[in-house]
């Protein structure tokens, strides 16, 4: 939910900081005082357009930021799977927190506390800059963000509800069509996928076949050679030893008959060796009858002399194993071979051999034999029967969720002063014969709206007026709560009383107020009807300037209101004065507006 609303030189608005309630807030004041500025900061945050003229006079920049707090459930969610790419689906499963939370990770912010910031600054020179969790970010990361947290009903804003998507997506958040839009979307990603194959297939040129005839070239002359990793490099030492195999033999020989003449051939009157020498020591101190140190030294010549065993020993393998010249030329030979390979797919032996086993896949593609398009279409038939029987499904759950939404919104659109206004939530099968599935089904969604009785049914947001719509968006999202449960959202309504008065002021109050109980609201209202039913209560307000500051213009101030502050002005609000007998009627609507709501579920009329 938005937890805290900073602005700083936006229009009028020198400096002000807001804290909504969690359950439902009113924004109230005189008409022209400022209120739209609030839904301007909300926009600017939400990666709106940045207009330097909404800097206040004498300002070098206006400053707006966007508190969150998330529920404990969003900010677990992120580490639990990859919510941003699901949270692009309304049957997603992910509430917009989550989703959210999903999208600030990939902008490498994480929450801190359990809050995201999110703020805007616009200088009067026109630049502006977008931070998230105090790293500069695009706007449209803001966007994406805030789009998750904070729906606007305006009268701009709910234009978006016209777009199909948009229709599509709230429908399928009231049917709780999760599972039914999984299994569909597996189903089409695969049925797409292999259209992707068969089009890169039916598609081939003599480009692509002179590659196939290379692949199957390059892959034939792999085999041939048949290269093993690391082959190249154990023959390179195999040649450098035979090319040195005179200085080896006589190294060896020479280190040999040193240690241990009797591995060799060599006259004994060249003088005894290293291991006689040494076992002559070891017999001279064991000679020695006194013990101490004398023992401990033959025992270490003994221990040099078993390592000099081994050292003769691993010497004398080496003798005579260098190969032939014929070897050297079947060695060359070999390694001339491996060495164009490695040049042609290398740079390793091992880069070859993954070259020629990718090239194997990619041939099975590049071969656009009738035999193998047929094989894949009748593999892409079955898919399709598959994905067919998933759209059914799917379809089946969104034409049993319209049906009820349309009827619900009706009753609930008669409560709210629009007698005689109805909606007819529309699924059809697409019409398009040859293919009727796309990503999102076979359906086609349409939301038509009548105003009042006789009126033709117009597509939603060509049908009404901003009042009408505004009041339209509240009665769906008071049946997508009653239906889904609570939403981790924050909903602001602007213009949703206008056109509204008496008795259905009333209700249209205490249906915010029952969308409160399982969101945020925030409603802009100039009715004490709706104001009252409000957890808390900001008023706007005009100020002249300072007489020292005359060059500033007027002054915009918010403050929330509290027991007879606010009862004073929702006296403003009900009659323009605050009399006794206004006062009276502002307690009085005050204390009726307290009375215990329904839970969330409850009957839409006569609460």
């Amino acid at each position: 939910m938005l937890e805290e609303l900073d602005i700083r030189n936006l229009g009028p608005i020198r400096e002000a900081t807001i804290a909504p309630a969690a359950g439902m807030t009113a924004i109230t004041g005189e008409t022209g005082a400022g209120k739209s500025m609030l839904l301007s900061a909300i926009r600017l945050v939400s990666g709106g357009a940045a207009e330097s003229s909404r800097v206040s006079a004498g300002a070098d920049e206006a400053w707006a930021q966007a508190i969150f707090a998330l529920s404990d459930d969003a900010v677990v969610s992120e580490h639990s799977g990859d919510t941003n790419d699901a949270g692009d689906d309304a049957g997603s499963g992910f509430t917009g927190a989550a989703v959210a939370v999903a999208k600030a990770h990939d902008a490498g912010v994480d929450p801190e506390d359990g809050e995201l910031f999110l703020s805007r600054t616009v200088r009067a020179s026109g630049r502006s800059r977008a931070v998230l969790g105090g790293k500069s970010v695009p706007r449209s990361v803001l966007g994406a963000i805030a789009g998750e947290l904070v729906i606007i009903h305006g009268q701009t804003d709910q234009l978006k509800i016209a777009a199909a998507a948009r229709q599509r997506e709230f429908l399928d958040r009231v049917a709780g069509d999760e599972a039914e839009l999984a299994a569909y979307r597996k189903a089409w990603d695969a049925l797409a996928a292999m259209d992707e194959r068969l089009e890169r297939l039916r598609s081939q040129e003599s480009s692509a076949r002179q590659q196939a005839d290379y692949l199957r070239e390059s892959i034939d002359r792999i085999n041939r050679t048949d290269p093993q990793p690391g082959e190249d490099e154990e023959l390179k030492a195999r040649r450098e030893r035979i090319e040195n195999a005179a200085d080896i033999a006589q190294g060896v020989g020479s280190a040999l008959g040193a240690l241990d003449a009797s591995q060799v051939d060599v006259d004994a009157a060249d003088g005894a060796s290293a291991v006689e020498l040494i076992n002559h020591a070891v017999t001279s101190l064991r000679a020695i009858r006194v013990g101490g140190t004398f023992a401990e030294q033959a025992d270490r010549l003994e221990s040099i002399n078993a390592d000099l065993g081994d050292v003769v020993f691993a010497l004398s393998q080496e003798l005579g194993d260098e190969g032939s010249v014929e070897d050297l030329d079947q060695i060359n030979g070999r390694i001339h071979e491996l060495g164009d390979l490695t040049r042609r797919w290398g740079p390793t032996l091992a880069d070859v051999l993954a070259w020629r086993d990718k090239a194997a896949f990619d041939l099975e593609d590049l071969d656009a034999s009738p035999e193998k398009v047929a094989e894949l279409e009748s593999e892409r038939q079955t898919l399709y029967d598959a994905a067919l029987a998933a759209a059914d499904v799917l379809s089946a759950a969104r034409v049993a969720a319209a049906a009820d939404l349309g009827a619900r919104v009706t009753e609930e659109l008669g409560s709210l002063a629009m007698l005689g206004a109805s909606l007819e939530v529309r699924v059809t099968p697409r019409d398009k014969a040859d293919d009727p599935l796309g990503p999102y089904g076979r359906d086609d969604i349409a939301f038509l709206f009548t105003p009042f009785e006789g009126s033709p049914q117009l597509p939603m947001g060509k049908s009404a007026s901003g009042g009408e719509l505004s009041r339209l968006m509240l009665a769906l999202e008071l049946v997508a709560a009653d239906t889904r449960g609570g939403a981790d959202q924050t909903f602001i309504f602007d213009e949703v009383d206008a056109g509204v008065g008496g008795k259905a002021a009333v209700e249209l109050g205490k249906r915010l107020a029952r969308l409160a109980r399982s969101a945020q609201v925030i409603v802009v209202t100039h009715l004490a009807q709706v104001a009252s039913w409000a957890d808390a209560q900001f008023v706007v307000t005009k100020e002249p300037p300072d007489a020292d500051d005359d060059d500033l213009g007027v002054v915009t101030t918010i403050a929330e209101v509290n027991g007879e502050t606010r009862v004073h002005e929702i006296a403003r609000m009900l009659s323009g004065s605050e009399s006794e007998a206004s006062l009276d009627h502002a307690r009085e609507l005050l204390s009726d507006s307290r009375l215990t709501l329904p839970l969330a579920g409850a009957g839409a009329a006569g609460d």
